[in-house]
């Protein structure tokens, strides 16, 4: 239980960091300087409230100079990011895959960020991945040489032809994006990946049009529902394939 506590408080500790690496890489910012300050009344921010989570609880969501309204997203994601370390933990055990599903998650987090605040998938954060995904496997080789490389042709080949087919309808980011998914998923869970971000999308999309969030042919961000769909086949893709032969 206290390994478990631990991955948790390293996973608000990392969400929190996330938060700032998909701020601040679309805009060109360093991730590293300035330090963290009040959006609207820039007072640099102390020790005190930066820490994870809970100094967002004990300021009540609000900057402790100015009384500034605190986006709810970033509680959010450092909370998202460390539940999903320790369940990622509790699937994989203590085990070279831990370390592939830690570095999926903080992928999907910071595109996920990204994403929803400028509609942008970096390629930096793409690159970095993938060949944090690469490093990996050199270190842990799988089952099967191929299957991270299928996986990638897959998800690549997938995303464009949505894409030529919707005639824009699909950003390169998210096409480059599954490309990434792909090296880790291989092309079985790659293709259950595709069809879970395609459902999560039409369901998030048809909620949306119905609260007035969205407009018909306005443009939204997919990387949230990609990363719903990866994170569901990467743990489930399996479970989810054998279900459906079954069903067949």
């Amino acid at each position: 239980m206290w390994l478990y506590a631990l991955v948790f408080v390293l996973g608000l500790v990392l969400g929190s960091f996330y938060n700032v690496v998909g701020l601040r890489l679309p805009q060109g910012e360093s991730v590293i300087w300035p330090p963290s300050r009040c959006a609207r009344c820039r007072h640099r921010l102390k020790a005190l409230d930066l820490v994870p989570l809970l100094s967002w609880l004990l300021l009540r969501g609000q900057c402790r100079y100015c009384g500034h309204k605190i986006s709810d997203a970033y509680p959010l994601m450092e909370l998202l990011t460390a539940l999903l370390f320790t369940f990622a933990a509790f699937k994989a055990g203590w085990s070279g895959e831990l370390l592939m599903a830690w570095a999926l998650i903080s992928l999907l987090v910071i595109i996920t960020v990204s994403d929803l605040a400028y509609m942008i998938i970096p390629d930096k954060v793409l690159l970095f991945f993938a060949l944090l995904f690469i490093l990996l496997y050199l270190v842990f080789p799988p089952s099967s040489w191929w299957e991270p490389l299928a996986g990638s042709a897959l998800g690549f080949a997938m995303l464009l032809a949505v894409a030529l087919a919707s005639k824009g309808g699909m950003g390169g980011g998210d096409i480059k994006l599954f490309a990434v998914l792909g090296l880790v998923l291989g092309w079985k869970h790659v293709l259950v990946a595709f069809l879970l971000s395609t459902l999560a999308g039409a369901v998030g999309g048809g909620v949306g049009l119905l609260l007035g969030k969205y407009r018909k042919r306005t443009p939204i961000a997919f990387g949230p529902y990609i990363a719903i769909g990866a994170i569901i086949a990467y743990f489930y893709g399996e479970d989810i394939i054998d279900w459906y032969i079954a069903w067949l």
